[in-house]
């Protein structure tokens, strides 16, 4: 009984349940688990729900009445089989995975599946996402909105990052984020670590979302799938200069980059590939390199990339892809199969590239999983 108050004590002290102590918990549970189990997913197991996640841990939890078999049954074949507790008709599982796990998961109850379909991604956290109370910090700066000449009608959110310990004398470097609004929540603590270690050159940050008209429709496809200078054109002839109201900025090329996700990927390299002056380093997270952007044609989408780099010749910037095999697969394209071809075309014409494949989804996971050595690579010598 005082080792089982003791427990109590020490899970609660510690901020509850995660995956490893249910684990360990499983093997002899104590009659408290039930509730524990309950609270930590909402008190609504009647109703699937999904994993809790805790690095490369899981754990899954169902209530099922009458349930005499439960399991997570995985799209790769590795099913997970739940325990029942005793006494309830609360089932329970955790695991510990590899990194780079992908699958699609589903509850089964008594071989019938159960609930919606959903993707797991699994990862060892970016070291460089955790906050150091011993660096210096950058500031984060919410501009105000800014309605553009470049795509008439539209307005958008924008944030400006100044590096720790700016001086203007020495300027920073600048990299801009295509969706900024996520970027920018978790972005500045990586480049303060990373410049406080002088891992990468001190370098300023612009966050920025895509256009939206004054009828709330999104301009992101237009902006960023169109292969066009238009996009690059809105950054050099707006933003740029209004960012150089607030700091001073090093011109150099090599100082300067540019990243994105999805549509915002492409949007980057279009950047880079039609200002290789100003734009010498790429980084996109699942990249739509796909026939989004049609155009009047139908076929002048970013699919035609991998046949435009191959017969261009080279041109100065730096690419990092990422991309998971279990990204999207619809009439636009395959997402995997084109982030493989644009990898295969910048190796033919000899550029300086590289391309990081896992078994992940359409999400920002295993990007980010890599922010850092990503950014590292970008600057490297």
């Amino acid at each position: 009984m005082i080792a089982t108050v003791l427990s109590t004590l020490l899970m609660l002290g510690q901020g509850g349940l995660t995956p490893q102590r249910l684990a360990e918990d499983l093997k002899h549970p104590t009659p408290d688990l039930t509730d524990q189990i309950r609270k930590w997913f909402g008190g609504k197991l009647g109703e699937p729900q999904d994993a809790k996640v805790n690095g490369l841990d899981v754990a899954w939890a169902i209530e099922v009445p009458g349930g005499s078999s439960v399991l997570v049954h995985s799209s790769t074949g590795g099913d997970v089989p739940l325990a029942k507790l005793e006494g309830t008709h609360l089932f329970a599982a955790a695991r510990h995975f590899a990194p780079k796990t992908g699958f699609r998961w589903q509850f089964q109850v008594d071989g019938r599946n159960v609930g919606p379909e959903r993707n797991l991604e699994l990862y060892e956290p970016d070291p460089y996402s955790v906050v150091d109370p011993t660096v210096a910090k950058g500031r984060l700066v919410k501009m105000p909105k800014w309605k553009s000449q470049v795509f008439a009608g539209t307005e958008r959110d924008w944030w400006l990052y100044i590096p720790p310990n700016y001086n203007p004398q020495d300027p920073p470097g600048l990299m801009v984020f295509q969706d900024g609004q996520s970027y920018q929540n978790y972005t500045p603590t990586v480049f303060d670590n990373l410049i406080a270690k002088n891992e990468i050159p001190s370098t300023a940050c612009v966050f920025i979302a895509p256009g939206v008209f004054a009828d709330g429709k999104s301009d992101r496809s237009f902006e960023y799938d169109t292969l066009s200078d238009q996009y690059v054109r809105f950054l050099l002839d707006e933003i740029v200069p209004e960012v150089k109201k607030s700091i001073n900025l090093n011109e150099s090329a090599d100082r300067w980059a540019i990243s994105g996700i999805s549509s915002g990927g492409i949007c980057a390299f279009t950047a880079a590939w039609q200002r290789p002056d100003k734009f010498s380093k790429v980084l996109s997270w699942v990249g739509s390199f796909t026939n989004i952007a049609g155009g009047a044609s139908g076929i002048a989408g970013g699919h035609n990339y991998p046949a435009l780099i191959r017969r261009n010749d080279p041109k100065p910037i730096r690419v990092f892809l990422q991309d998971g095999s279990n990204d999207l697969d619809n009439p636009f394209g395959n997402w995997y199969l084109s982030n493989l071809q644009m990898a295969a075309a910048l190796k033919f014409k000899g550029y300086d590239y590289r391309l990081e494949t896992g078994n992940g989804f359409h999400s920002d996971r295993h990007g980010r999983s890599m922010f850092g050595e990503s950014l590292k690579w970008l600057w490297r010598k």
